[in-house]
This record gives C-alpha cells, structure tokens and sequence, in this order.
C-alpha cells in the first residue's frame, strides 16, 4: 500500500488507471483543473503541499503532479479532504469541505458543480475500487 499522492501511489494509480483505458464511457464533464493539496503527510510532500491536476479534457481523466497552464479552475484543499473525495469516493465529503470554507475555488465553480453530480460507470466503479486497495 502506498500513502495518497505519494510518487509511490501516483505511479501504482496511473498503472491502474492506463489498464482500463478506453474502458467505459468517457467523463460526463470536461474539465481541467489545478489543485494545491496541504496539510499533506511527509510521504506525500516534504513541505506538506502537493500540486497536482485533473484533465478530463481528452476524453479519459488524466491525474498527476504539477500544475496545468490555463487551467479552467484551482481547488484548494486539505489532504483528508481530498483523500475521501478521491480514494473514497464520499462527495458529501467535499460538500461539507466546502460548506465549512475548508475548499477555496478559483475560477469555473460551475465546472466543479458539474463533475459532483456525475454517477460513475461500472469500469469508473472498478478503478475506484483497485485505487483505494492500493491507497495507505
């Protein structure tokens, strides 16, 4: 088991996912998204922040470290938070995140709105599954 966004996890996560490509339908929403990650455990980030990104804009998610130029929003959250969104799969998670002022968005909110109300398909289902297996 690696620890969330952990090079480890990014590694296994994108394995993972490169399995299943062309699998199931695409993303019901395109986006491109930038995240700034904090409160991040040393296995993660020595300064206790991950830059990473979302770009659903090809046709298949895309994940990884760093940021995107001319991303359509950036999302400011706590690792816990991102961690049940992501790994566990609760948006209600994000929801209350949010609702507490613990997400800081900048840019498209709708785009954020959009992705939430997505339900994933079965092959989406089955890579969320493997990916929290592999998630410490």
């Amino acid at each position: 088991m690696a620890k969330f966004l952990s090079d480890e996890w990014m590694t296994e996560a994108e394995k993972i996912r490169s399995e299943f490509e062309g699998q199931g339908s695409p993303p019901a929403h395109k986006v491109r998204m930038n995240m700034v990650i904090t409160d991040c455990p040393p296995e993660a980030s020595a300064d206790g922040t991950v830059n990473a990104h979302m770009d659903s804009s090809e046709g298949q998610m895309q994940m990884d470290k760093g940021h995107l130029e001319n991303p359509e929003l950036t999302v400011t959250v706590d690792y816990e938070t991102a961690k049940a969104i992501f790994v566990d799969q609760n948006p209600q998670a994000g929801m209350q995140a949010f609702m507490a002022g613990k997400v800081k968005v900048q840019g498209d909110m709708t785009k954020l709105m959009a992705m939430q109300q997505g339900v994933p398909d079965p092959t989406q289902q089955q890579i969320a599954a493997r990916i929290k297996e592999i998630t410490d």
